[in-house]
């Protein structure tokens, strides 16, 4: 059996399951991009290819399997984006939340039944139907959990708005003795304004650090909040193109390693400039889609 425990977002990866991009299907229809970014590379002509998303998650595995982490990947469904594994389930200590994902994505969930047989059944919590919540917007912090959210009157009809105030309410009943703490983000159909995801404008990373984006967040106080909580000297702020790039969604397999795009310089001169060894991949295809590496993992166990 599986012993479920994720605290934080950085602690020793222990187990992971990461997504698939094999038979991911046809490239999608105008009708059918659910991101303005993969509408853009569709309208473009630009939207990735099978056999090069395949490759650069090829690589993402080698790497956490040089540092011993225990990788699950899902059962291939046919003609089917399997690739961001972060959106239909999340671990917050020893539970598995279901996500209430986009409808179309229901099968994808079914894909992990191979690791969900592993889990105590006790320990695997599907969420009431009005609770919205993606994965991507969720970042368990020790005794905070942070969560994207966005609360405006057009939530129904912003398809980059994923989770809901509904969601916030409910895990504050859940996890009465930890500080949960909510983020508005800027939802748009321009793909350099939109913030579908919290992990799209911020990422605390190592043990006080973070990657941040100030307008990812709608309301202001709350990126400050953010900034006084770690500390402006222990931030790294990133430019419009440099979140579009998504430069805030690399992954921690600890505190003191990090996995990140090879063409994002900056950021990881700087990580390396802060101690952290920075393990460079190829992952700029899957960047198309709006995802990067966070959004392709779903943590299991972290010491």
């Amino acid at each position: 059996m599986l012993r479920l425990n994720v605290k934080n977002e950085t602690s020793k990866l222990k187990a992971v399951i990461l997504g698939t991009a094999e038979s991911c299907g046809p490239i999608p229809t105008i009708e059918e991009a659910y991101d303005p970014k993969s509408l853009e590379h569709i309208i473009a002509g630009t939207y990735p290819l099978e056999k090069d998303m395949i490759f650069e998650m090829d690589a993402f595995a080698t790497v956490l399997k040089k540092y011993d982490v225990e990788v699950f990947r899902p059962k291939v469904l046919k003609d089917c984006n399997q690739i961001f594994s972060r959106d239909i389930a999340f671990v917050i200590d020893n539970v598995l939340f279901k996500a209430n994902i986009l409808p179309d994505r229901e099968e994808e969930y079914q894909a992990i039944n191979h690791v969900l047989a592993q889990i105590k059944a006790s320990k695997i919590v599907h969420l009431p139907e009005e609770v919205h919540i993606e994965g991507g917007d969720v970042m368990p912090w020790n005794d905070h959990i942070f969560i994207g959210t966005y609360t405006g009157d057009d939530y129904p009809d912003q398809i980059t708005a994923r989770t809901n105030g509904e969601a916030v309410a409910h895990f504050k009943k859940i996890f009465p003795n930890k500080t949960v703490k909510s983020f508005e983000l800027r939802k748009s159909t321009n793909a350099k304004e939109n913030a579908l995801h919290l992990d799209c404008c911020f990422q605390p990373i190592g043990k006080n650090k973070a990657i941040l984006h100030k307008n990812g967040f709608l309301v202001e106080e709350e990126y400050n909040w953010l900034v006084n909580y770690f500390g402006k000297e222990n931030v790294f702020e990133i430019t419009g193109d440099e979140m579009y790039a998504m430069f805030s969604n690399v992954f921690s397999i600890s505190q003191e390693v990090i996995v990140s795009e090879k063409s994002f310089t900056r950021l990881n001169n700087w990580l390396r400039e802060q101690g952290f060894t920075v393990e460079e991949i190829p992952y700029a295809e899957i960047s198309k889609q709006e995802g990067l590496l966070r959004c392709s993992t779903m943590p299991l166990i972290r010491e």
